[in-house]
């Protein structure tokens, strides 16, 4: 993808390269836009060629750069071919790049960008996330705010990817309460008990579902075969006090001495995880298992990854553990938070004042559901926006500025864009004349859908969102700024029939981002 346009430029560098395609493809990047200047469309960096070579006395990429543009031709593809620092540029023919990537946006739809060749050759996987994972005796902290979102996030971009994927939730009970709700509700639909039940459908406000709810409590019996194996590997030690121990390093370390079992003979946290790992791979014979829980639980999770090597089993080394920083100062008008119910509450209320004092919005079928989604974007994106393993402040103006890089512009922005093809939609031509958008700003939202693989690429590989966060940012700013200067209405058809195509994939592009983030767009606000 990127159209096909990153593979018709490494065809061309093979031959005179002498390298397969397939080798080149992920060295060539679409380059990000920029206000000063109309760039290239792509880049190849000489740099990452030439990384296999250990010779210390590297060739200066420049020279490297300027040698290579000269072997290289212009085409049907390559309209213009130059040098920059250390990398070797191509723009694409106008009128090409503007047709193909239009067609492309409509035509993909939901998939655009993961068509892309950087995902070819892609084997499907079978993919475990656990994430949320609260107490069910509890009321649902906002601890498990970030792992519900974050896990939530991880497990849409595998899908997206088409991996299959299971979503599990491992819920903290050890007592009756789960048993009770799971099977009330699954038996007899025992809605009411569920509305009063500490969740509270939060999951369905959230817009998360899970494929499977499991609790510490069925791991009891599981626990003790653990145990069992452990001791028949003569891995288990009994301490002075009664409890069993595994001794990590082998020398008495306190630090790699994980306790499995007190004194009165109860399991604990890690040999349920034991339990349920080894569960999880003889009912799902996953090829992944992504573990979404704060940074806190490193080391827990990581003594529990070694003893699974340690027990024989070799596909411990398929398990992923996903660590999250703290929120700090996430407070409501009642005063400190404890409860997500709480924060959803703050959201809306907060949400509906803001939408009420703005003169631009529109009058809502259902204003309460519309707070409900701009809000939670403007918590999703705050939390996105920088690596998940930092801590951050939380800030209730910050999260709902309208402008700025916020969830709330993100909603304002896919809202107006559906407003525009709302009003002129019937105008749409079914073809475009693509030489009516040539204009630096229509040139520049093309140049970013460009991108859009990259940046799916770089999250499917660190499963970080920030990078599509700042790339949707980058995206309503740009059809921002076009919207104010690029009119459709009252233009000539021609024109308004290309500028509409262009607003309608930026539109397209925003709302497939947003969904992988786990934000359901809104077309009012």
């Amino acid at each position: 993808m990127a159209c096909g346009f990153r593979r018709s430029i490494a065809c061309q560098l093979s031959r005179v390269l002498d390298l397969p395609p397939e080798n080149l493809i992920k060295s060539i990047s679409a380059v990000p836009i920029s206000r000063k200047e109309e760039v290239a469309d792509f880049q190849l960096s000489v740099d990452s060629l030439l990384e296999n070579n250990n010779d210390h006395s590297r060739p200066d990429t420049q020279v490297q750069a300027r040698k290579l543009a000269e072997k290289l031709k212009c085409d049907s593809v390559v309209s213009e071919i130059s040098t920059g620092q250390g990398t070797v540029n191509f723009k694409i023919n106008r009128e090409l790049l503007t047709k193909t990537v239009l067609q492309q946006v409509i035509k993909d739809g939901s998939k655009y960008g993961l068509k892309s060749e950087l995902f070819s050759g892609l084997p499907q996987k079978k993919i475990v996330v656990e994430f949320s994972s609260p107490n069910i005796a509890k009321k649902f902290h906002v601890g498990h705010l970030r792992s519900t979102i974050i896990g939530n996030f991880i497990a849409n971009l595998k899908e997206a990817l088409g991996h299959q994927v299971t979503r599990i939730n491992y819920l903290g009970d050890w007592g009756m309460q789960f048993g009770l709700l799971g099977t009330g509700f699954q038996l007899f639909g025992y809605e009411e008990k569920l509305q009063s039940s500490p969740l509270q459908h939060l999951f369905e406000r959230l817009g998360v579902h899970f494929d499977e709810y499991s609790g510490e409590s069925f791991y009891r019996e599981k626990s003790q075969e653990v145990l069992k194996l452990l001791d028949s590997k003569g891995l288990l030690q009994k301490t002075i006090k009664g409890t069993a121990i595994v001794d990590l390093s082998g020398n008495g370390d306190p630090s790699s001495i994980c306790t499995l079992m007190r004194s009165d003979g109860t399991s604990l946290y890690a040999t349920r995880d034991l339990a349920a790992a080894i569960d999880r791979m003889d009912k799902y014979n996953f090829d992944t298992m992504i573990y979404v829980t704060d940074k806190g639980q490193k080391k827990h999770f990581q003594q529990v990854f070694q003893m699974l090597q340690i027990m024989g089993y070799d596909w411990a080394e398929r398990c992923q553990h996903v660590p999250f920083g703290v929120v700090q100062g996430m407070k409501t008008r009642k005063g400190d938070v404890t409860f997500l119910e709480d924060v959803l509450n703050e959201i809306r209320l907060r949400m509906l004042q803001n939408m009420a004092s703005l003169k631009t919005t529109k009058v809502l079928e259902n204003p309460q559901e519309t707070a409900e989604r701009v809000g939670l974007a403007a918590l999703i994106i705050q939390d996105f926006k920088g690596l998940l393993l930092s801590d951050y402040q939380f800030s209730w103006d910050r999260v709902f500025q309208s402008r700025g890089d916020t969830g709330v512009f993100l909603q304002y922005t896919h809202a107006r864009l559906h407003s525009l093809e709302e009003t002129f939609g019937c105008g749409y031509l079914n073809d475009f004349n693509t030489a009516c958008l040539q204009e630096p700003q229509s040139v520049s939202i093309l140049q970013h859908l460009l991108r859009f693989d990259e940046v799916l690429y770089r999250s499917s590989q660190d499963l970080q969102p920030r990078h599509i966060v700042s790339y949707l940012l980058t995206l309503s700013h740009l059809a921002g700024m076009a919207h104010k200067t690029l009119y459709v209405k009252d233009g000539p058809p021609e024109v308004a029939g290309a500028r509409l195509h262009l607003f309608r994939a930026v539109r397209s592009v925003l709302a497939n981002g947003m969904k992988l983030l786990g934000i359901t767009p809104v077309c009012r606000m």
